[in-house]
């Protein structure tokens, strides 16, 4: 499960922000998900329950956003936002798309006490 791997990650980030801004308690966390990032929500909250422990996110609620698949069309020239990799543009119907966007995860932000 790569989940738990993206949750180390996370975690990371939020022990590293914690101590640049003296933060002792982060209680909600929120991370933006590509449509193709690949990522299992619910095995990502899972794994982010059990790493969190011990560590000053413990507890938090993790807030996911989603993010939509984008991709230029090199038919009419315009980016548009797509459901799957291997639709037609939604736009001119044209089939000679380039993924731009929708594969990232990041940490928004954190919410503190």
């Amino acid at each position: 499960m790569h989940e738990m791997s993206l949750c180390e990650g996370i975690r990371t980030v939020i022990e590293d922000q914690a101590r640049a801004h003296n933060v002792h308690k982060v209680t909600r966390v929120r991370v933006e998900i590509g449509k193709f990032a690949g990522v299992e929500k619910p095995a990502l909250e899972f794994a982010f329950d059990v790493v969190m422990r011990g560590s000053v996110a413990e507890g938090a609620v993790l807030e996911m956003l989603d993010l939509p698949g984008k991709a230029m069309c090199f038919d009419c020239g315009k980016e548009v936002e797509i459901d799957d990799r291997l639709q037609p543009c939604p736009t001119c119907g044209g089939g000679k798309l380039m993924p731009t966007g929708g594969d990232e995860m990041r940490v928004k932000d954190l919410e503190a006490a």
